[in-house]
């Protein structure tokens, strides 16, 4: 396994969050990805969707299995990683440099309740 940025926050169901200003970018840890498999596809969330935090946004499928997403916080959805519609397979090759999607966040406090690094490897060891 690649190893895991620490500067990012990390959901229980494998999403990762990089705050950049009022804005999250997301994606899925490098876990997730090899538990997945090589992605064929990604369903990325409309921009201007609002969500709520641990509201389910977006699916990725693999050739073993289709994996539904989480938003880590609340926000409106400001960007979408346009790339991965013809290659989803960039998120096998570089999961943690490859973002999914960008959310404005009102609710910056929110980060606070993820794990941090040593947290989520703790989990994913259990």
């Amino acid at each position: 396994m690649s190893n895991q940025p620490e500067n990012l926050k990390y959901a229980k169901t494998h999403e990762w969050a990089r705050v950049e200003d009022n804005i999250v970018r997301v994606g899925i840890t490098d876990f997730a990805q090899s538990e997945l498999g090589d992605l064929v596809y990604i369903e990325l969330p409309e921009i201007g969707r609002q969500l709520q935090q641990a509201e389910q946004c977006a699916v990725v499928e693999s050739v073993k299995t289709a994996s539904d997403l989480y938003s880590p916080v609340a926000g409106e959805v400001v960007a979408i990683n346009e790339s991965l519609e013809d290659e989803p397979e960039l998120v096998n090759e570089q999961a943690f440099d490859t973002w999914l999607f960008a959310i404005k966040t009102d609710q910056p406090e929110q980060l606070d309740e993820l794990m941090n690094y040593q947290q989520y490897q703790q989990m994913i060891e259990e």
